[in-house]
């Protein structure tokens, strides 16, 4: 039986061109071990658990004539070397050189004839560190339900876990002729499969028809929010093959007293602050914002429940943010406010559904369409935002203290950034992915963020924040930094739901952040640790 790429998955792939490539990826930092780390360390340990993600040894196979979906077959001549990479910077390297470097790899397309992703390892970086940059296609992973390489080589103690490796021997690639064989067969066989699918799902008639009145509200509240398209500025732009990437550090116990103080979510804050950003940005650029003036942020959140089928399941709001706006405390009443209105009337724009309705026609079809909804992305937002929670504990990569997770989303065509963030350890780690020309101070825009949030925090008393004074980095961060004897890892880690129930809220999904790691049950939270209190 062959394993064939989901409707929403290829169309990752049809959606691809020369500017807007649809991998996604990370910026890991990490402190040098002291038993030092270099390229063939990070080869051996991706050589030890590359069994564990499979798909990383695959790559993918069309369909002569496109008459249905891609394959994904193995890669008989499967390199772990040329996709494991070393590169380094002028010592000491500086994060401006780190963000140039990340830039300018982001910018390049992955090569289609080979598994879908890339790893490097960029040494010389300043104060003992070094980064490991992550780089796979988004037809490969889904942030919520999906396990990227970078995930898989990290554990929750200095000491490296060993995994039984198994030999792989490749199954032989499929023919031209049984790959449109098997397509036509699956053709033959669909009928009675659409049968069985509306037998199943009227077994309650009654759950059915509220269900599909639940999603009539939400598609015509959609339809009247895309019936108004976003204002025209700065952020939607022709975009070019170059990249800048921008970083941002903050605390998450500066999110949560916000939350406490003035209510809604911790997503609630993060678009605030993101808002108050790009109000600070565009004045910068000398831009006309007045109290109508509003930003549309597409937020991808995910929709998968339990064990389903491997791929992306992502829906998406379309969020308004009130850029226009002066106070800081009513711009994040205003977007808790259209939050809780987008969650109670179900308007959420369901990428697995409106593609799967796209799957029942050829793929040729489903490939035009794909090219024209990112031909309209301009008219339907602005920029993209997403927010991934990860694991409130530290993770080590064989040895190397994890510090931060910098997560990179791609670009629409005519989106001039796109902001990711990801929590990790007691800290937000922001990622700004931004078109060369189109966004040559996407470094402002990341000190726009911190200004946002200060502003915020200037409303919480002084009594329910943290000092600004003390550091970010966690006790064990800090410990690191002033080397003692470590404790043994716990030999029974709590179970991989029960870390992943404490991570930040998980409502928006970030395409294969390395922060996911513990709800991919890969790493979970030691024993002895206190519990996170929900969001």
């Amino acid at each position: 039986m062959v394993d064939r790429l989901s409707p929403l998955d290829v169309s990752f792939l049809y959606l691809e061109e020369p500017t807007t490539p649809m991998h996604i990826g990370g910026v890991v930092l990490f402190e040098v071990p002291e038993g030092g780390f270099d390229h063939d360390r990070l080869v051996h340990l991706i050589e030890d658990r590359i069994g564990l993600v499979p798909r990383y040894r695959q790559k993918v196979r069309w369909v002569p004539g496109r008459i249905a979906n891609p394959v994904w077959v193995d890669d008989e001549e499967f390199d772990v070397a040329y996709h494991v990479r070393r590169s380094a910077l002028p010592r000491p390297g500086t994060d401006a050189q780190l963000r140039d470097l990340v830039g300018r790899i982001m910018s390049r397309p992955l090569d289609r004839t080979r598994p879908l992703w890339e790893m490097y390892l960029v040494e010389g970086l300043a104060d003992g560190r070094f980064a490991i940059l992550t780089k796979t296609h988004h037809a490969m992973v889904d942030g919520a339900g999906a396990l990227d390489i970078g995930q898989v080589i990290l554990d929750i103690s200095p000491e490296p876990q060993r995994h039984a490796g198994t030999h792989w021997a490749p199954r032989p690639e499929p023919s031209d002729i049984d790959l449109v064989a098997t397509a036509v067969s699956e053709v033959l066989r669909s009928p009675g499969a659409a049968v069985d699918a509306v037998r199943s799902g009227a077994v309650d008639v009654r759950e059915t028809v509220e269900r599909f009145g639940r999603r009539a509200v939400g598609l015509a509240s959609a339809v009247l929010t895309l019936a108004r398209p976003p204002s025209a500025n700065p952020l939607n732009a022709p975009i070019g093959e170059a990249r800048r990437f921008g970083m941002s550090t903050m605390r998450l116990d500066d999110f949560k007293a916000i939350r406490k103080v003035h209510g809604g979510t911790i997503n609630d804050v993060v678009l605030a602050v993101v808002s108050g950003a790009l109000r600070e940005w565009m004045m910068t650029r000398g831009e006309s914002v007045s109290s109508r003036s509003a930003v549309r942020a597409l937020v991808p959140v995910s929709v998968r429940a339990g064990e389903e089928e491997p791929g992306n399941h992502i829906a998406a709001f379309l969020v308004d943010l009130p850029v226009g706006e002066p106070q800081a405390v009513v711009r994040l009443h205003r977007i808790s406010y259209e939050m809780e209105q987008l969650k109670s009337t179900g308007q959420m724009v369901g990428a697995q559904a409106l593609v799967g309705v796209a799957g029942f026609t050829p793929p040729t079809l489903h490939a035009a369409a794909a090219r024209t909804a990112n031909d309209w992305s301009r008219r339907m937002f602005n920029l993209v935002v997403t927010n991934v929670p990860g694991p409130q504990f530290p993770l080590y990569a064989a040895g190397a203290l994890m510090l931060g997770a910098y997560p990179v989303v791609p670009l629409a065509k005519g989106q001039a950034v796109s902001i990711g963030l990801t929590s990790y350890d007691g800290g937000f780690y922001f990622g700004l992915n931004a078109d060369r020309d189109a966004m040559t101070d996407v470094d402002v825009l990341a000190e726009c963020l911190q200004a946002a949030l200060a502003e915020l925090l200037d409303t919480v008393p002084a009594n329910r924040r943290r000092s600004r004074a003390e550091p970010l980095v966690s006790p064990q961060v800090q410990a690191a930094a002033n080397p003692r004897p470590r404790k043994a890892a716990p030999r029974n880690p709590k179970p991989a739901a029960a870390a992943a129930a404490d991570a930040v809220e998980p409502s928006a999904v970030r395409p294969a952040q390395v922060s996911s790691a513990a709800s991919r049950g890969l790493v979970s939270r030691p024993r002895g640790a206190a519990k996170r209190p929900a969001q």
